[in-house]
């Protein structure tokens, strides 16, 4: 009987315990090939930025992290990826970022990179759209929250004011639960993560990496082909004044079926027809002036401020035309983009470059809200020059008060 059962119930058990072998214990995995490596940096997908095995390796073969939002998605001729590609820039890019993918989100999913970044180079691409009254959109955060990431931050040393404010705003985007949730609370409260509950952390942490391992590594190569097709359009040299008069006659030609300077798909499909009468005057009572955002923002500054990481930011600016269409007051504007300035600046985070000015510029964007052609060649002539040559060691001072309610409200003319 003892040998019928075992016969029933031996491979079964046997399977079972392999499976559990392979995600409990400590699994070596084989480095991930170039060609690979290349694909995932520039694919934007979800698996990418919510791991961290893929992220950990590019910037260990010196790519650059370019974070952002669903600008980066925009690859045009003159995309940052497209352009260090075809020129063979002593840099590669990093994608990291997608539609919802604010300051919150950048904070929590790339807890291990930050570690990986000390002394580095980072491009942020700092929207102003983020800064809405209500901040990071908790179905957005949900999408992109990575249980392997908030898992090693709650493993780290915990404590202090950046800590705790973080762990209140994970908590409020509703998705965490189990060891997770009980270890947050404890990180809000000022308690320590420790005996049973940081050993279930430890056990789940290491569950996750073994995970990401083995299912986390497929990445789409689409964008890979739109770079290389991208790239085939540009001159052979990468010469100022020819990418320039490319630039300004691709984008007369892409958007030559409006009167917004708005590429032609995108307005036949998103703003065509009686869509686009139902926008006047939308955005009048658009504020990004008050916004929980500037303090999950002072996350992110305190992480790179702790790393050394030298980050040059890029504030896009939105598309005049629609903006004066849609009633955005410029004045409102320029108060959002002098507070985010003022928490760069005042801090010692001095590569900042304001583009604030120019969404009045023939072909500067390519939507309403998303750089285009000329747009992201100015880009280029500040971001190439910041990531070749040495910059000076950064003098950062950091301060608590921007994560109070009294930054957060506070207007500055």
């Amino acid at each position: 009987m003892k040998k019928r059962l075992w016969w029933i119930f031996g491979p079964a058990l046997c399977a079972g315990l392999i499976v559990l072998g392979l995600v409990v214990v400590p699994v070596h995995f084989s480095t991930v090939k170039s060609h690979s490596l290349a694909t995932a940096a520039v694919s934007l997908k979800k698996n990418v930025l919510v791991g961290e095995r893929l992220k950990d390796e590019a910037v260990q073969r010196d790519y650059v992290p370019f974070m952002g939002s669903s600008e980066l998605s925009r690859l045009d001729a003159f995309h940052p990826s497209v352009l260090a590609q075809k020129y063979h820039r002593p840099y590669q890019t990093l994608l990291l970022g997608g539609p919802g993918t604010q300051s919150l989100v950048q904070y929590a999913d790339n807890q291990s990179l930050l570690q990986q970044l000390r002394g580095r180079k980072v491009v942020f691409i700092i929207s102003p759209q983020w800064f809405t009254p209500q901040g990071q959109q908790p179905d957005a955060f949900a999408y992109y929250y990575s249980p392997l990431q908030t898992t090693r931050w709650l493993l780290g040393k915990r404590g202090g004011l950046a800590d705790r404010y973080a762990a209140r705003r994970l908590l409020q985007m509703g998705n965490t639960k189990g060891g997770v949730h009980q270890a947050l609370m404890n990180v809000a409260a000022g308690q320590p993560v420790q005996g049973l509950l940081r050993t279930r952390l430890q056990i789940s942490l290491q569950i996750l990496q073994n995970e990401e391992g083995l299912f986390g590594r497929h990445t789409s190569a689409k964008n890979q082909a739109k770079i290389m097709q991208s790239a085939a359009k540009l001159p052979f040299k990468d010469n100022q004044h020819q990418l320039a008069t490319l630039a300004r006659n691709m984008g007369a030609q892409a958007t030559n079926g409006n009167q917004f300077g708005i590429r032609n798909h995108f307005f036949d499909k998103r703003l065509g027809g009686d869509k686009l009468s139902d926008l006047k005057g939308a955005q009048a009572k658009f504020d990004y002036r008050r916004s929980p955002e500037y303090s999950d923002f002072q996350l992110l500054l305190t992480a790179f401020a702790k790393n050394h990481v030298q980050v040059q930011f890029v504030i896009p600016p939105v598309n005049q035309k629609w903006a004066t269409y849609t009633g955005l007051r410029s004045g409102m504007m320029t108060q959002t983009v002098a507070k985010i300035k003022t928490q760069l600046h005042q801090q010692g985070f001095m590569h900042v470059l304001d583009l604030s000015r120019d969404g009045n510029q023939p072909y500067f964007m390519e939507d309403t809200i998303h750089l285009g052609w000329r747009g992201w060649l100015k880009v280029d002539q500040t971001v190439k020059p910041f990531l070749e040559q040495r910059q000076a060691p950064p003098q950062y001072r950091l301060n608590d008060q921007y994560f109070t309610k009294t930054w957060q409200q506070k207007l500055i003319h």
